[in-house]
């Protein structure tokens, strides 16, 4: 059974960081890119990023470019977003996705 789990989110003021990790398992993880999605509040769904098998190519949405990092550690089957310099309109509910399947998410909330 495939299963993703996030975790690492939080409340923090503009400008700050968040590391959220996406624990997985049932699935050959080395063997799949993966995806950040997010869902802010009264918004639809979200891409955020994208890393290959390798964790040799990222792609972003232009909103995070410069600002989150997407990686991976394919030996202990877990995918990160280092969230840097955060803003308001980032908060959201953050998922990790392979495929259609998503966990069920970890919240970030940026305010003052």
């Amino acid at each position: 059974e495939v299963q993703l789990v996030e975790s690492g989110g939080g409340l923090v003021q503009p400008g700050g960081s968040l590391r959220l990790s996406c624990a997985t398992s049932g699935f050959p993880f080395t063997t799949y890119s993966m995806n950040w999605v997010r869902r802010a509040p009264g918004k639809g769904l979200e891409w955020v990023s994208t890393i290959n098998p390798t964790g040799s190519n990222t792609y972003y949405v232009d909103s995070v470019k410069g600002r989150f990092t997407i990686s991976r550690d394919n030996a202990k089957n877990t995918l990160y977003l280092q969230l840097n310099s955060l803003k308001i309109e980032d908060t959201a509910m953050y998922y990790c996705e392979k495929g259609d399947r998503k966990g069920p998410g970890t919240q970030v909330t940026v305010s003052s």
